[in-house]
């Protein structure tokens, strides 16, 4: 951002925040996209290994190979699992037909790219879901590299359809062009829904591995949860975009864009996906996220090499700090340094120093995850009682205090509670780690 903004003139009429949100928004978060996707090819790479040993396995089961005698080993059979595998394909193809037959397109042409939207989720989705669920089994789903694989396969899909409705005749058409862009992010979606679950579901089934869980016994649970949750997502995502909408995306004209919610990621590839298909995409900042993102990778090798494996530096950490836009990136860096610091604290006392940093960290996860579910909840019933008035024909802010100078005062006040909720999770912690 320093580099753009003094090599930039900032226009006469614009403020100095909003001219480096600008330079962000065209230049800053290409770069970070770039380094995310190198990221995340490298995560792959490195993962290639495992991941083609738990095929082997899985191929020998297929293979009629001896059956895990021990309970905790056993899966579902491999005929059930084929039958999911099949079953989510004909869901999947026959989402694609409906989307697609509410376009021009018709004919071979709609047939065609019903066939490769489908291999492209449930192929992309199989590499996405081996990688991303290793990892979350491995180190927890706030390592894996979704962000970066999402990227990553809105590239590869915009790709294949762009060449798909070129060698077709699909691009002459204004209509269809803007239709293929749609069916992407329609078939990105898949994607990031695939990675999505299996983070989820591969900490449910490694807990239950840390248990002596029956697996198959916990598969069943799964699918039956992944229904259910299929189910209640829609709904409660239109009640919110009902109730606050999107950035960029308002039900409603009047709406405050500044409570509506944020979607980084979703605008990212949304402006890439455009960009591959008008032929306009900043290509030169993506490469030069991606050279960032390999001098970051081999500095990464080299402390890890160096410190035994102490230090790191995180290149999905680094490119995500590149592209999230300062208002998520200063919450995730106030609570980074408040821990830091927390650490340093607990960690003086030399008796039983391991334990009570460990002791410490449990607390302070479960108090971070308590606030994070507690905001969900809290903004689903708020988007219930917002969707409620504005069908009754009240407002879209019924809880809004409207005093005089009231904008002031609610910065002020949104400062002291944060201050002070970060007072407080320091004063459990520090508890914790006596």
């Amino acid at each position: 951002m320093p580099y753009f903004s003094s090599h930039i003139p900032q226009p006469s009429d614009m403020e100095m925040a909003a001219f480096a949100m600008k330079l962000w928004k065209e230049k800053v978060r290409f770069i970070g996209a770039g380094t995310i996707g190198i990221a995340a090819v490298w995560t792959l790479l490195m993962l290639l290994k495992p991941m083609v040993e738990g095929m082997k396995m899985s191929f020998k089961s297929f293979g009629g190979g001896a059956p895990a005698t021990e309970r905790a080993e056993q899966d579902l059979s491999p005929k059930a699992m084929i039958f999911w595998v099949l079953s989510m394909m004909f869901i999947l193809g026959v989402s694609f037909y409906h989307f697609i037959g509410d376009s021009h397109i018709t004919g071979g042409m709609a047939w065609l790219l019903v066939v490769v939207c489908t291999l492209l989720a449930s192929v992309i989705g199989f590499l996405v879901a081996a990688a991303c669920g290793y990892m979350a089994g491995l180190v927890g789903s706030s390592s894996s590299p979704i962000s970066g694989v999402g990227i990553v396969s809105i590239v590869v899909i915009s790709l294949v359809l762009l060449l798909v409705g070129e060698s077709g005749g699909l691009m002459a058409d204004e209509a269809n062009r803007k239709f293929l862009l749609a069916l992407t992010l329609f078939c990105g979606s898949a994607v990031i829904c695939v990675a999505s679950i299996s983070n989820d579901n591969l900490q449910d089934l490694k807990t239950g591995y840390l248990l002596k869980a029956t697996p198959w016994r916990q598969q069943v649970a799964l699918i039956i949860g992944c229904i259910v949750g299929a189910l209640v997502i829609s709904p409660v995502l239109e009640l919110l975009y009902e109730a606050y909408g999107f950035t960029g995306a308002m039900p409603r004209e009047g709406m405050d864009a500044a409570q509506a919610l944020a979607a980084p990621q979703a605008t990212l590839m949304t402006t890439i996906a455009s960009g591959i298909f008008a032929h306009n995409l900043e290509w030169v900042y993506i490469f030069t996220g991606i050279a960032i993102g390999a001098v970051l990778i081999a500095a990464d090798l080299v402390l890890k090499k160096s410190s035994g494996g102490k230090l790191a530096l995180p290149v999905l950490a680094v490119g995500m700090g590149i592209y999230l836009p300062p208002s998520v990136n200063m919450p995730i860096v106030a609570g980074a340094v408040l821990a830091a610091v927390l650490k340093h604290i607990i960690g003086k006392k030399a008796e039983n120093r391991e334990g009570r940093l460990k002791n410490a960290e449990r607390i302070g996860t479960l108090f971070s995850a308590g606030l994070i579910v507690g905001e969900s909840l809290i903004g689903v019933i708020m988007a219930f009682i917002i969707a409620f008035s504005v069908t009754n024909g009240g407002s879209d802010a019924p809880l809004a205090l409207n005093l005089q100078n009231w904008d002031a005062a609610a910065s002020w006040l949104g400062l002291a509670f944060f201050v002070t909720g970060m007072f407080f999770f320091a004063q459990r912690v520090l508890k914790a780690g006596r």
